[in-house]
């Protein structure tokens, strides 16, 4: 039983280094490192750096995969706004008007003594 669990054990000590789990993702060391640091990807902490198992890169490829969502409108890019036509807007387009400058406003308040 125990020969068992050490062969078990012994398959499962394959760990890679953050350059070369970043290799295989093909995406920086520095990228790598940062998601682990933060405990956004799983690792291991042996000998004070981070090491990976094949489970756990098949975990971060996991987590960080994107699947399609609805099969209709495709949804717009995150982090950027979507125009809306001029018929689509509900309130009407306020007309901004810039400040006076600090220099005209502090010129006017100021008496010349002569």
């Amino acid at each position: 039983m125990s020969g068992q669990l050490v062969s078990s054990a012994a398959a499962s000590a394959i760990f890679y280094r953050p350059a070369e789990v970043a290799q295989m993702l093909r995406c920086s060391e520095w990228w790598v490192k940062e998601q682990a640091r933060r405990r956004r990807i799983p690792y291991s902490w042996i000998g004070g750096s981070y090491l990976f198992t094949p489970e756990h890169v098949a975990e971060i490829v996991r987590r960080f995969e994107v699947k399609p969502t609805d099969m209709g409108e495709p949804a717009p890019p995150a982090g950027r706004s979507v125009r809306r036509s001029a018929d689509e807007q509900t309130e009407p387009a306020v007309r901004l008007r810039a400040r006076v400058p600090r220099r005209a406003r502090s010129a006017g308040t100021e008496t010349t003594a002569a």
